[in-house]
């Protein structure tokens, strides 16, 4: 199978190729600027490097946050776009499915500004504890975090993503990773001043 992956919800930009066990190619880039210019020739430049055609890919697998607003979006729409082009499957899982540990019980935390996280609790891959914003005192609480902050410097988001995606296929999930409704957990800025000029 191959599968084409993207994530585009965090600070470094990640695009990954993997065709059953083998990983093809992988992109890690700055990502908080000009994402959409970003994005489209990443992807192109995998392929063509790998001389493989868009046609052949059997899947594509994206990140629906949380995180970057702006970029959950790009990230959805394009493989989205993509994938319907190509008459071919989406598999949209959160962020942090994307880089949970297959075994043991872990909570994911990342920044989200505002002195607040977004964490969701997994275990076994399983998650148990939808992303939500959580304040310092609780992620201090929490037992065996992962921060993806330090993923990112370690680790290829979209590569994790892609990999994911198999397991789920492999396992006859696929279905339930169709919906590609962003996981924004909060408003966006322009949202909440919205809410503040109705009040």
């Amino acid at each position: 199978m191959l599968i084409l992956a993207a994530d585009v919800s965090l600070p470094i930009l990640s695009v990954a190729l993997v065709l059953d066990d083998a990983l093809l190619g992988a992109i890690a880039m700055e990502g908080k600027s000009s994402r959409n210019e970003k994005l489209l020739p990443a992807i192109d430049w995998l392929l063509t490097e790998g001389a493989i055609d868009r046609k052949t890919i059997d899947l594509f697998a994206v990140t629906r946050g949380p995180g970057s607003f702006t970029g959950v979006r790009i990230g959805l729409a394009t493989m989205q776009g993509l994938a319907m082009a190509l008459g071919k499957p989406v598999c949209a899982m959160s962020t942090h499915e994307a880089i949970a540990p297959d075994s043991g019980r872990v909570a994911i935390v990342d920044d989200a500004g505002r002195g607040e996280f977004y964490v969701s609790v997994f275990e076994d891959a399983r998650e148990i504890v939808a992303p939500h914003l959580a304040k310092r005192d609780e992620v201090d609480a929490l037992d065996h975090t992962i921060r993806i902050a330090e993923v990112m410097q370690r680790e290829n988001v979209a590569l994790a993503c892609a990999r994911r995606a198999r397991a789920i296929v492999a396992r006859g999930d696929g279905e339930r990773y169709r919906d590609i409704t962003p996981i924004y957990v909060r408003l966006a800025e322009a949202e909440v001043k919205l809410q503040q000029q109705k009040q």
